[in-house]
């Protein structure tokens, strides 16, 4: 099962894969076990920032982890954002990141220059997606801001959606697509990332809302599946909306994080117990909230 493949199908089913984000390693086991358990399908991926700000350890820990358990036609591994310029405001060596990836066998992986300006964030994209590219797995890339990284306070999340910060502009995400060649587009319509600094990441975050039709225009300009980040918090018809309009993958991370975490703690450090807590999450978020479940045999039709 190919990455590029399995998000196209997704697309051409107005369905949407799940990506998972597991920044403590026990979790990958009971994310793999919810996804097969559903009969869907789901990314389990890691983000640089969780590797350096919690306890996933490094992006070759996590793939040894997911080999553990992996389930062939069920999960894919995918590696979320490397950053050109991170949260920190500091440069990163992404380039290393993403073939130390390769090497690890990761399905596919995401470049983020979306702090750069356009012409430099196409220049770094197009460089990734021809190592994504030679490996014959995808690469994704972001355009526009999806604020909640930044070591920060954030603006009131009513005052970012109607002034359209940081939103995708249309005539920048046809161009970026057209030149940098990416497999698929994370954008920001309204969304926003969980925020990962120690004063913030416990915050419960605002529910956002989508800009539905933004999407669509998007996809009718680019041609390629859309991602929506952060997609922990958001309406439920929202989302269901932006899977019709263009959405085919969709990642959780601060929902998930925050349940496990939760648990650790009410369970005075029981991982078990947490695992268990977790599984019972991502199998809801599945069925009840993307209406998921046998997603496997439908892309397989």
């Amino acid at each position: 099962m190919k990455a590029e493949e399995t998000v196209r199908k997704a697309r051409e089913q107005e369905a949407c894969i799940p990506a998972f984000n597991v920044p403590y390693l026990s979790m990958v086991k009971p994310v793999i076990q919810a996804v097969v358990d559903e009969n869907s399908i789901a990314m389990v991926q890691i983000a640089r920032v969780e590797w350096e700000k919690f306890e996933a350890e490094s992006l070759e820990r996590v793939a040894e982890e997911y080999e553990k358990y992996k389930k062939e036609g069920y999960t894919l591994l995918h590696l979320d954002h490397i950053p050109v310029i991170d949260e920190d405001y500091q440069q990163v060596d992404y380039m290393a990141f993403l073939e130390r990836a390769v090497r690890a066998g990761y399905q596919s992986l995401m470049v983020d220059g979306s702090r750069l300006p356009l012409e430099e964030n196409i220049r770094v994209t197009k460089e990734a997606v021809r190592l994504a590219h030679e490996a014959g797995i995808a690469c994704e890339a972001e355009l526009g801001a999806v604020m909640g990284h930044e070591n920060r306070e954030m603006p009131p999340y009513e005052e970012i959606f109607a002034s359209r910060t940081g939103f995708t502009k249309t005539e920048e995400a046809e161009r970026f697509v057209k030149e940098s060649g990416c497999s698929w587009l994370s954008v920001a319509v309204g969304n926003v990332h969980g925020q990962i600094a120690e004063a913030f990441r416990d915050r419960k975050k605002p529910q956002a809302r989508l800009d539905v039709e933004h999407i669509r225009e998007l996809h009718q300009a680019v041609q390629i599946p859309l991602v929506l980040h952060g997609g922990s918090g958001v309406r439920q018809q929202d989302i269901l909306e932006g899977i019709a309009a263009g959405i085919a993958k969709i990642n959780v991370g601060t929902e998930l994080r925050q349940t496990y975490e939760a648990a650790l703690k009410e369970g005075d450090g029981d991982v078990s117990c947490a695992q268990d807590r977790l599984y019972h999450r991502v199998r809801a978020y599945i069925a009840d909230y993307l209406h998921n479940t046998d997603l496997k045999d439908r892309l397989s039709q």
